[in-house]
């Protein structure tokens, strides 16, 4: 996939996460894409539902729902993964993750790639 889809399906999880600070929640946003197909997305939502495993990329593996595969899927965050979603993309076979930026939080890339997950942050200024 080119630089120009990696952006538009990061620009749908940078929606994602205008729509979460919108909502008085915290601004991370994340897609799930099989190539250009978008499979699910979502939001932080912790503040919203009160619920604090409600991060960007596990509210949008629950929209996703259910997949008998995540092979050739990739995972687009706006913000750096923490354990706790970085051990989930493992754990689902998720091979690919872009990131929007990880300067506002240095998550887990090097876990990642231990992992064999390839890792791209594209440094973002949106």
């Amino acid at each position: 996939m080119d630089h120009e889809d990696q952006d538009a399906l990061l620009q749908v999880a940078i929606a994602q996460a205008r729509t979460g600070l919108s909502e008085g929640g915290v601004p991370i946003g994340s897609v799930l894409a099989r190539g250009r197909e978008i499979v699910g997305q979502g939001r932080n939502r912790r503040v919203q539902n009160g619920d604090p495993i409600a991060h960007g990329e596990m509210d949008c593996l629950r929209a996703a729902g259910r997949q008998r595969s995540y092979e050739g899927m990739t995972l687009y965050t706006t913000l750096s993964p923490c354990m706790m979603c970085a051990g989930t993309i493992v754990q689902f076979g998720i091979r690919h993750v872009v990131i929007g930026e990880n300067e506002t939080f240095g998550g887990n890339e090097d876990f990642l790639r231990e992992h064999g997950v390839q890792v791209d942050v594209l440094d973002s200024a949106a």
